[in-house]
Order: structure tokens, then sequence, then C-alpha cells
């Protein structure tokens, strides 16, 4: 039973220390949308979207209203494009009338992203895919609300590093063909390795092909609660620190547990999973990096940060998984760069580099992400980049992603601002020595010897 402590303590969280529910998204399967003509098939994704969709948002605002529990977006996920389209497209510029098909769906519904625009290529390109991926720029420049992402490699099959190069040409022209907004493209873009197929989160998100016709994620959020939460232990030993961190968890899932049960049921559609992912904002006060700061660290970056990262991660599953019988999608701590303001200022500080960066995702829930670099970093450095990542995933065994900004027109220290919940960031300095030699190669990296296990 749920006491009057736990309801006064919850609705604290809420008023004064950012815990919200990150997002509902609605995912739903489009295969039975497949048609051998473009027309047919962008008419049968509409309509099935607005069909399922049609009350998500009112549903999402009715119970943040009734219940006073922050919803701040409302999403949607649908299978990768890439097997939607591959009967239908003859030419890039067919992906891109369903990219488009997609916005104005999400547009028509009220949600704030769409995902999807996705393709698996983890061993190897179909040439519809690779069409797919060659069309990623002119359809996040011609589209609002589209959310795009390539699965490349996983620990199963190795890295595709074809897949790896192309998307080094692919980010750094989705840059310069959203210039006029600091390159706001590659916001909306993510390299995977080893995606999940119950991803609620952007840009990653896609409705996995394992997944029923429709379901419900829910994505709950609360650095700002975990690190009001160890202001009350400072000084005290690591065991009281990782339990501070898991009661606290426990009870933001169950904030997202009761928002997700509440909408699966109003909406009939099945409930999914919760992610309990610690994703930051750029308000004062909801910041991963200020957890790690309450830890005892000067600055995120100095030595110290990825084994009280590490810490953290695992403390947030075990308080989660303890919350909801079904949590899944990323669960743990994100460290975006532009999305943070103590990330963001450990950078100016010259505390946090890439290279460190790249460390820490090797104990956290994703990767690279949101890192803005130099608009005339080389696209082969920017493939050196993933595949660097992709090589952290495929060996431990974990999700990683890589969602870097080659900002069009701006040098180190410049600033780029994506406005919302994409915030501002430093452009961060890049390793110039050449990797064009090593992703020139063709062909994969194999998986790792541990992945054989059948």
């Amino acid at each position: 039973m749920i006491n009057m402590n736990e309801v006064i303590e919850t609705n604290e969280m809420i008023e004064k220390e950012n815990l919200d529910v990150r997002t509902i998204t609605l995912g739903i399967s489009l295969i039975d949308c497949i048609d051998p003509d473009i027309d047919k098939l962008c008419a049968h994704i509409r309509e099935k979207i607005e069909h399922r969709a049609e009350k998500l948002v009112r549903t999402g605002n009715d119970i943040e209203k009734e219940y006073g529990i922050p919803i701040v977006n409302k999403r949607i996920s649908v299978t990768p494009v890439g097997l939607i389209g591959s009967s239908a497209c003859r030419e890039g510029a067919d992906f891109v009338k369903i990219a488009k098909t997609l916005d104005d769906a999400a547009k028509n519904v009220g949600v704030n992203f769409v995902g999807g625009y996705s393709a698996l290529v983890s061993k190897g390109m179909t040439k519809a895919e690779e069409m797919l991926i060659r069309s990623i720029p002119d359809a996040l420049s011609a589209t609002e609300r589209v959310m795009s992402s390539i699965n490349a490699g996983s620990t199963r099959t190795g890295i595709n590093m074809d897949a790896v190069r192309l998307m080094g040409d692919v980010i750094c022209e989705t840059g310069k063909k959203t210039a006029d907004k600091d390159s706001i493209g590659c916001t909306k873009l993510v390299v995977l390795c080893n995606a999940p197929d119950d991803n609620p989160f952007m840009a990653g998100a896609f409705h996995g092909v394992t997944e029923a016709d429709a379901v419900i994620n829910v994505g709950v959020s609360g650095p700002g609660v975990v690190k009001t939460a160890l202001q009350k232990v400072r000084d005290k030993d690591f065991e009281v620190l990782c339990e501070t961190v898991k009661k606290t968890a426990f009870k933001v899932t169950r904030v997202g547990q009761l928002v997700a049960r509440e909408a699966s049921k109003r909406l009939d559609i099945p409930f999914g999973i919760v992610d309990l992912s610690l994703a930051p904002t750029p308000a004062v006060g909801d910041s991963v990096a200020d957890i790690l700061k309450e830890m005892g660290l000067e600055q995120p970056g100095a030595p110290g940060t990825t084994a009280a990262l590490a810490l953290l991660n695992d403390q947030v599953k075990k308080g989660g998984v303890m919350a909801s019988s079904y949590v899944g999608g990323l669960s743990g701590a994100f460290i975006p760069v532009s999305e943070d303001q103590g990330m963001i200022d450990a950078v100016k500080a010259g505390a946090l580099s890439i290279e460190k960066l790249e460390a820490m995702t090797c104990v956290c829930s994703v990767g690279l992400d949101m890192i803005a670099v130099p608009g005339d970093t080389k696209p082969e450095t920017v493939a050196g980049i993933i595949a660097d990542e992709m090589a952290i995933g495929m060996v431990n065994n974990k999700t990683t992603a890589v969602r870097v900004i080659p900002v069009a027109g701006k040098k180190v220290g410049d600033m780029a601002s994506f406005g919302g919940l994409l915030g501002y960031a430093p452009i961060m300095k890049v390793n110039g020595f050449s990797c064009d030699d090593f992703v020139n190669r063709t062909g994969r990296i194999p998986a790792p010897i541990h992945s054989f296990k059948n």
C-alpha cells in the first residue's frame, strides 16, 4: 500500500526536483502497411498511425492532469522504414516521401517526434536499406519531427564497417543540409550497436519486429531527484550511497509504472516496458553531471568519474528492476553534452574531452550522445568515432550509440544552439590524426569470440 508520506515525497520530487515522465511512446507496427505501390504504402502508413495514435496525446494530457505528474513528450515509434519501404522504393526520393508522410501523421496526431526512419544493418545492407541511409540528409532536412537511427553492429554479428563509413558521409551531409539551424538534423540521427527493440527514447526509437502490433512504452527520468537524495548522505560510505540511489530509482520507476499502466488501460493497448533512464535536460538541477559532483567529484572528467558513473548506472538498474516487472529499453544514466548543463560546464572548464566521454560510455547506458564537433570534421573521422563506440558495445555486449553533430561553420570554442530539450553545446575538439586508411577498408569487423554461445 502507498502511504501518505510516500505521496508527499513524490509530490516534492515533482515540484522541486524535476521528476517527470519523459515520454509515453506508442510503438506501432507498419508491417501490414507494406505495398509495392509507394502512394498506397504512404496512404496505409498515414491511416494506421492516425487511427492508432488519435487518442495518445489527449490520454497523456488527461493522466498528467489527474495525477499531477508532468509528461514531457508523447511520441511514436514505427517499424524500421528500411524494411517497410523495401518493395515500394525505387530511389531515395521514395524513402523521403515516406519520411514526409510520417512527419505529417505525427503533426496530425500532435506528437513531438516519430522514430523509425531506420535500418538494421549490423551484418549487411540490402539495396533498399542503403538507399534509405543515403536519403537521410534529404529526409531530415525536409521534416520536423522524424527521427532516424541505424543499427550498424552487434555482439552476435560484429560491426558493418561499410555502413559505418557510409554514416560518416551521411552525418556530415546532414549537418550541411541543416546548416541554417546549427546542423540540427544531426541531433535527430543516431548510430547504434546492439539496439534494443523496445527503446522509447529518441533518436534511437523504433518499433521492433519482435513486438506486438502496438505497445505502450514509458520512459521516466529523475536526475534532480537522485541528486537531492544524495545531498542527504554526504560523506557516508559506499553502502549508504548505493542504497540511496537504489531506493530513489525504485520510487521514480513506480511513477513510470503507474503512468504506463494507466495509458495502457485507457488506450486499450498492451503495456510494454518502463525505461528508467536518468535523462537530463538543460534545466538547472536536472543533471547527471551534478549527481557525479554530489558523489564527490569536482567536475565530471576528474579521476574517479568512470567508477562513479558505473556505480550510479548499476544502482539505478537494480532499483528500477525491483519496481516493475517489465523494465527495458536503455535503463541507466545518459551522459549527453548538450542536454545537460553540468556536462556543458565541465566541457567549458576543460575537464571533459571526447576521449574521456568515450571511456565513460563503457559503463553508462548509451554512448557519445549529442556531441558537437567542428563543421569541417572529415567524414572519415566521424566514421572512426562511430567505429570506436560500436566496438565498445560489441565487446561489452551492451547498447552503445553515437549522436555526433558536425556543426556547419563552427569551430572549437564556439557554441551551437538547438532549442528545447536539445539545449545547446560547446564545439568540442576532435583528434586531428587520420584514420582514413582504416575506415576505408571494406567489409565488417567480426564478432568477438565470446559471442559464440550456441
